[in-house]
């Protein structure tokens, strides 16, 4: 037995109100849209646990929640849970409900998704981050939250008790496991030293060339001479727009220097359909091992659709490095560096 559910029996045993009410579970009626399901109500859905997270599907803090909720949503189904994804948009793109769509198909999201294009839900609950977990028991009430990632065995657990409550038995205490891939796979935090890093002026940081006049319009960067850690740069001619990054000519760097096992870059063709070959280096060598999915050995990857893209993944020990990725074509929207 952990020390999390040491602690949690402890509180049953003792008769302790150990989830009190947080308020009454918000309706989703400002939802734009529902995917895999007719619209949910929280009057249908009294004597159900519900377990509602708010996400978005290129914010990698939420893709590493997703392996635990997808376990939660088929294992406890049949006894009672109905986790409700609410899909938030960060970016303009992702209000288009044909990205959803397949985003959720491709990440095998199966439960029920609000459409929250509008930030009704969002307002509803009061919430303001990505991800946020909310867990109402059968009567309607909020019992739990968690803000970000972690905390997976105290969630389930609480998931476990609200069911007790409710009366529903047969299902297995055991917590789940998981095996994740990919973008999935929890950050190295321990090494993770480089922060979430827009490249939009509305929301830009880090960002190295000082004159901000040409912000909004075509600008011809040169090449960055020297990076501090954490700054970032491009070269080439680009729009910082306020959304993104957008380069108008080809070919257009963009280089930051990072401490981070992981480089995930959120970017896109500014036409749909259109594709643009790229590649990346890490100290201005082609990646080799350190390839993340999106790329191969030799650092070439395609950039096509809106979403995030994983460019490193390093297998050694990590250490402040130099990334750069070329475009070779214009037409590419840049958004936003994450890290792992």
């Amino acid at each position: 037995m952990s020390i999390i559910q040491s602690i949690f029996g402890a509180h049953r045993e003792a008769g302790t109100d150990f989830l009190p009410s947080e308020g009454r579970l918000a309706p989703f009626e400002g939802a734009t849209g529902w995917l895999g399901s007719e619209p949910l109500t929280p009057e249908g859905l009294r004597g159900r646990v519900v377990a509602v997270q708010f996400w978005t599907y290129t914010c990698v803090n939420w893709l590493r929640t997703l392996p635990y909720v997808r376990e939660w949503a088929a294992k406890y189904h049949d006894y009672g849970l109905s986790v409700i994804g609410v899909h938030t948009p960060e970016f303009g793109f992702e209000r288009d409900v044909d990205n959803v769509t397949a985003a959720a198909k491709e990440m095998r999201v199966d439960y029920p998704i609000a459409l929250d294009s509008d930030y009704a839900v969002w307002g509803a609950f009061a919430n303001h981050f990505w991800p946020a977990l909310y867990i109402a028991d059968g009567q309607g009430r909020i019992r739990y939250h968690h803000f970000g990632e972690g905390e997976y065995a105290m969630s389930e657990m609480v998931v476990q008790q609200l069911l007790g409550e409710a009366g529903k038995e047969g299902f297995d205490p055991a917590l789940v496991s998981v095996d994740p891939e990919g973008t999935e796979v929890e950050a190295d935090w321990g090494d993770l030293r480089t922060p979430e890093t827009y490249l939009g002026y509305g929301r830009a940081s880090g960002f190295a060339t000082l004159d901000t006049e040409q912000f909004g319009g075509p600008q011809d960067y040169p090449k960055p001479s020297r990076l501090s850690l954490n700054q970032w740069a491009p070269s080439g001619v680009w729009t910082l727009a306020e959304h993104a990054a957008v380069l108008e000519e080809a070919p257009g760097r963009i280089a930051i220097r990072f401490h981070a096992r992981d480089v995930n870059l959120v970017m896109g063709a500014a036409e749909r359909g259109a594709s643009v070959p790229f590649r990346v280096l890490l100290d201005g060598e082609p990646p080799g091992a350190a390839h993340g999915i999106d790329v191969d050995e030799k650092g070439h990857g395609t950039v096509g659709e809106q979403r995030l893209y994983q460019l490193i993944r390093q297998p050694g020990p990590i250490a402040d490095r130099l990334f750069e990725i070329e475009y070779l074509g214009p037409g590419v929207e840049a958004y936003c560096f994450t890290f792992g």
